[in-house]
């Protein structure tokens, strides 16, 4: 029976019971609770992860949904469950009936990552697509229930639910005995920071317990604020395991009363964070999964923490892969790792090398000298005056890229900080470029650079001064060597010369002039 059926309200004592006795070891494990090590050194605090990706599911929802099922009536086991969810519970649920003998049927929205449609069909679950959030797909699964006569198994609120979730603050309290200053939970409908709130306040409650949302889908933490639960209009589904558009009942009444503090993460922050996990475990975790350790970051900074320890859970790893190379490219910005610029340049002879020269040589407005590496470059000739060219550079710590613009501008670049800029990294990046009359002449080449110092300058060192550079683009990969185009504005009569260059450069290249793509996009 579901949170919102109940006649009577439930207490924490009675939450440490449930808890207590909770059926969640037949499909879940202990999971880990492990020290971050790189990610405590960097905060100067110790950061415990709570492994919830080590699950059969890779994810803390199977304990909900199998404590829930196993204490379901076998006349409702045989007439089967239904469910909705984004995934992890779809999961969840579908590995629970597989275990108990009976039908699941998970309705999931359309948005939802076809790696967890996979995985539930994998455990045997009828898959249903419907609509464009959490919130649509229980509508959905609502009538399907009353249809077909199935038991609802609700992704968190329900009390069964939250005290399966809970099992895992008993495993953490178990496992780290010594000194806890705060556990920080990703929030979707609530049920995992309900369940483990309870148990945390029942035995624990000088712990802080933080509860952590997308700044695009904080259902809960506007709910809380307004001592009401409130509906929102749209979610962001970047995190799509904490898109919940509307929160339960009970685990708002819960997350009232004993949750101490509500915090808000970006995307960028987000995808830093998914590095983060990545570097101290080698495991890559979903955006929901990371939620806490971003929010750790960002309290440590925040409040200028030291020497207190903290936990976060690690509450999925179910990643589409092909997401990870926008994790990869937003996750350098989210830990401002890396700045970008829009900076314009005199379209000039030597300008070009001497903005290079400039950037080679930037300080670090730390104090210390540090390297500076060029990630990306995108350059368009467009204008016979000016070049606008979009920049990213690797920084050494916040708060640098308004320090690097200001320096730039004052050796005579304009130049436009677009770090937080969510339309240039988002798609400007990938556009600059086009067809320009000003490139006649033009010959085009993909070079493979060496990764090191210098290799830029040695170019533009070699290249004959009456040959303009009239496109480029770079971008860092993390490999040993980049990948390059360049247009060149060589006149016919320098061909041999050309030629010359390209074998005294020693840089492996394919010429593309006559590529059809060239010549469709770029070439007017």
């Amino acid at each position: 029976m579901n949170a919102t059926t109940r006649s009577a309200v439930l207490t924490p004592a009675d939450y440490l019971i449930k808890i207590l006795n909770a059926r969640v070891y037949d499909v879940a494990v202990e999971s880990a609770l492990e020290v971050a090590p790189s990610l405590s050194a960097r905060l100067n605090n110790t950061v415990l992860l709570k492994r919830e990706d080590q699950q059969a599911v890779h994810s803390f929802k199977l304990r909900g949904a199998y404590n829930k099922m196993a204490h379901l009536s076998p006349a409702q086991l045989k007439k089967g469950v239904i469910c909705a969810s984004a995934g992890n519970h779809a999961q969840g649920v579908a590995l629970s009936a597989q275990r108990l003998g009976c039908r699941a049927v998970i309705v999931m929205p359309t948005t939802t990552p076809m790696l967890k449609v996979d995985a539930v069909r994998g455990f045997g679950g009828e898959v249903v697509l419907f609509g464009d959030s959490y919130s649509d797909a229980y509508g959905h699964a609502v009538a399907l229930e009353r249809k077909e006569g199935l038991t609802f198994v609700h992704p968190f609120d329900d009390p069964d639910v939250i005290a399966g979730q809970g099992t895992i603050a008993m495993e953490m309290l178990r496992q780290h005995q010594g000194r806890l200053d705060a556990v920080f939970v990703a929030i979707g409908g609530g049920g995992l920071i309900a369940g483990v709130a309870n148990y945390i306040k029942a035995l624990r409650p000088g712990i802080k317990v933080i509860g952590v949302q997308m700044n695009d889908s904080d259902a809960m933490t506007q709910s809380v604020a307004a001592k009401e639960r409130v509906t929102l209009a749209d979610v962001g589904l970047f995190s799509d395991g904490t898109a919940v558009k509307l929160v339960g009942e009970e685990t708002f009444r819960i997350a009232s009363n004993l949750v101490d503090e509500y915090m808000l993460v970006d995307t960028d922050a987000v995808c830093a964070a998914i590095k983060d996990v990545f570097a101290d475990t080698r495991s890559i975790v979903e955006p929901a999964g990371a939620l806490a350790v971003a929010a750790i970051k960002q309290y440590v900074a925040t409040h200028k923490k030291k020497g207190e320890t903290y936990a976060a859970i690690l509450c999925g790893a179910n990643m589409n892969f092909d997401r990870l190379r926008f994790v990869a490219e937003r996750a350098e910005v989210g830990e401002e790792r890396e700045a970008l610029f829009a900076v314009t340049i005199p379209e000039e002879r030597g300008s070009f090398r001497r903005f290079c020269e400039l950037i080679g040589d930037l300080p670090s407005f730390g104090g210390a000298k540090t390297a500076r590496n060029v990630t990306e470059f995108n350059y368009r000739i467009s204008d016979a005056n000016r070049a606008h060219v979009f920049v990213g550079l690797t920084t050494a710590a916040k708060g640098e890229s308004g320090k690097i613009t200001a320096h730039l501008t004052k050796h005579g670049f304009g130049a436009l900080d677009l770090t937080h800029d969510e339309l240039a990294k988002e798609h400007i990046r990938h556009m600059v470029g086009g067809h320009s009359a000003l490139a006649q002449e033009e010959r085009l080449l993909r070079f493979v650079f060496p990764e090191r110092p210098g290799a830029l300058l040695k170019f533009l060192s070699l290249m004959r001064p009456g040959w303009n550079i009239s496109l480029f683009h770079y971008r860092n990969q993390g490999a040993d060597y980049g990948r390059i185009l360049v247009g060149l504005q060589v006149p016919p009569k320098d061909s041999k010369a050309f030629d010359k260059f390209l074998a005294t450069l020693g840089y492996p290249y394919v010429e593309e002039t006559a590529n059809p793509v060239y010549r469709m996009f770029l070439q007017q």
